[in-house]
């Protein structure tokens, strides 16, 4: 390790805390799909900003957008109206193809998540369903939510009223979702769990069990939304429709930036004064995300996703030591036979690709939605190589 990487280690230990450990990587800058850190060193970025980044760093038109923004109009609070987060909203609702959806602006997924269990309440009711392994977000309710016993222990007692149960078991949400249900919230394919995704079917029997018992399905698209698996959203291969989208990650194109979007009745139950956010619909970063949606449908990203990620599984699927390869799109889990996803992800940072550990044997990736063949090329083959080499060890 360098001088400069050991200083910003003692500088980052010294100044902020332990709640993230003191990152082995220092990132300065960044160009598409490509970071180049402290020393200068640059890496392959197939994380994304776990999820985020969809056109990667420093894209020209959201540079262009948030710099004309800036010069124009920083921030107005919730006070006032501006141009960028109505039309924002507009395009929301086209994405959603709802006339009805409403959207709420927040900083976060965490924030759209709290959101959405906040105004599930405004039903009468106060149980709510989710899934073992989900997450939602670290935020008191939105942990409340996330079914991961790990994450929750050190917090409780959390909120009250939710339970959890497997998901991908149709039975089980089944017998969980009653007339005393004030809402089902889960993703479309989980994601810090290790990219599961449910058998075909789940998410359409789920939503006749909420219609039945009048029950809010929330699908949770904060990491599979804006295009990631090939969907806007990441539900629509079922053919449903939920009453509440929660988003971030993507939307913003990196800036901060979140939206709850209630559709139907559920768009009606917030009155004047029961929620906000200071930052929610900033100017800037509302500015970003439409030249990010913009972006999205010129260059056909969309069914790039579908596309790459095809691709991505083809050439991986077969190689020695992965068992499989699940998700959709751009967020796609590579499952190994043996419990080396972190030793995997250390030892393809040393050769300058960026992947997430998911868990012991998933390694996460979700690349911006830019990436080219030949840089899918190159991480199949730095992968290839890396996989090797650990299964030696």
């Amino acid at each position: 390790m360098s001088g400069k990487s050991l200083r910003n280690q003692t500088r980052w230990s010294a100044a902020l805390q332990p709640n993230y450990g003191t990152p082995s990587l220092a990132i300065v800058s960044g160009k598409g799909c490509i970071l180049t850190d402290v020393d200068g060193k640059k890496y392959l970025d197939f994380l994304g900003g776990i999820a985020t980044n969809v056109l990667g760093q420093a894209h020209p038109a959201v540079v262009s957008a948030v710099t004309r923004q800036i010069k124009t109009l920083g921030h107005v609070s919730n006070f006032y109206s501006h141009p960028g987060v109505i039309e924002l909203s507009e395009e929301l609702q086209k994405l959603v193809g709802d006339k009805t959806a409403r959207v709420f602006f927040c900083n976060s997924g965490a924030e759209a998540n709290e959101a959405a269990l906040k105004l599930s309440r405004k039903t009468g009711r106060t149980r709510v369903v989710a899934t073992q392994g989900a997450f939602h977000g670290r935020t008191m309710g939105a942990l409340s939510l996330t079914g991961q016993d790990s994450k929750r222990a050190p917090f409780k007692p959390l909120v009250p009223g939710i339970v959890h149960v497997p998901y991908g078991d149709i039975e089980a949400m089944k017998e969980a979702i009653d007339s005393d249900t004030a809402m089902v919230i889960l993703e479309s394919i989980m994601g810090e769990a290790g990219v599961v995704v449910p058998p075909r079917g789940y998410l359409k029997s789920i939503r006749k069990f909420c219609t039945k018992h009048g029950a809010l399905l929330v699908i949770d698209a904060v990491q599979t939304g804006m295009g990631r698996t090939g969907d806007w959203f990441g539900y629509e291969s079922e053919g449903i429709k939920p009453d509440i989208i929660t988003l971030a990650k993507g939307l913003g194109g990196g800036l901060p930036l979140g939206a709850m979007i209630a559709c139907g009745k559920a768009s009606k139950l917030f009155k004047p004064g029961d929620h906000g956010s200071t930052f929610g619909g900033n100017p800037v970063a509302c500015a970003s995300a439409l030249a990010v949606i913009k972006v999205l449908k010129k260059e056909r990203l969309l069914s790039k996703s579908k596309k790459h990620g095809e691709i991505i599984c083809k050439a991986i699927s077969g190689m020695e030591g992965i068992s499989e390869v699940r998700g959709r799109g751009l967020l796609l889990g590579i499952v190994t036979i043996k419990p080396i996803a972190v030793s995997l992800r250390d030892a393809l940072q040393e050769r300058g690709v960026l992947v997430n550990a998911a868990t012991e044997d998933v390694i996460r990736i979700a690349p911006p939605l830019i990436v080219t063949e030949k840089q899918i090329s190159k991480f199949v083959k730095v992968f290839e190589s890396v996989l090797k080499e650990v299964l030696r060890d």
